[in-house]
């Protein structure tokens, strides 16, 4: 099929599950004891961005099956995006599910982050999520010791478990390189705007961000 047609038809779909992932995020917000904005970002964002990803993941790629891997963990990833700029929050309810499946897929098969890649072990995704787990637990330890305020939440390490399992070594390098950066960039455009230094920013949505970009190009 002409991958700019597929392309085309893969969004519909995308803007779909995004709609699914907005409904379900609000309910799972309720479920909370959080109450749902209603600004057009929190309530369009989800299914433009999903469709947007949907069509350009299918206009890259050759493998339908991978395809289909590929788009359940971008509606994933754009969950957490939007509800964790929203909420301040990356659900347990979303990130154990999807785990458990980066798991699975890890071990049967390879990280998705390292499709292209012949040099790949079968523990290569585990290890790669217990380590960058226990880097953002040092980095949450380290930040509270100096700012004597939390640095780094527990969602983050769980993500960061998710990030490795998902990608594989050296794109998970690479995934957090980008979310920092992205993060960073964030910051400085936030403190601008702001005039001041006060306040959080949440780093799951630039973590997901990277992950995106390194599922875009698997090494």
């Amino acid at each position: 099929m002409n991958q700019i047609l597929l392309a085309i038809l893969w969004a519909l779909p995308g803007g779909a599950g995004g709609w699914l992932v907005r409904w379900g995020s609000v309910r799972l917000a309720r479920m909370e004891e959080l109450e749902p904005g209603h600004k057009p970002w929190q309530t369009y964002g989800p299914p433009v961005v999903a469709a947007a990803l949907f069509a350009a993941f299918a206009y890259k790629e050759q493998s339908i099956p991978l395809l289909l891997l590929d788009s359940v963990f971008v509606l994933v990833l754009v969950q957490v995006i939007f509800f964790d700029l929203e909420h301040r929050l990356i659900l347990d309810r979303v990130m154990f599910p999807s785990m458990l499946v980066a798991l699975v897929i890890s071990v049967a098969w390879r990280p998705l982050g390292e499709w292209s890649s012949t040099d790949t072990h079968r523990w290569d995704g585990i290890a790669t999520g217990v380590a960058a787990a226990l880097l953002f637990v040092l980095l949450g330890v380290v930040g509270q010791a100096i700012f004597k305020a939390e640095a780094m939440g527990f969602g983050d390490v769980k993500f960061a478990l998710f990030m490795g399992l998902l990608l594989g070594p050296l794109p998970t390098i690479q995934a957090l390189f980008y979310g920092v950066l992205l993060a960073g960039i964030a910051a400085v455009a936030v403190i601008i705007w702001r005039r001041s230094m006060k306040g959080t920013l949440a780093y799951g949505p630039y973590l997901a961000a990277g992950t995106l970009i390194m599922l875009f190009h698997p090494g």
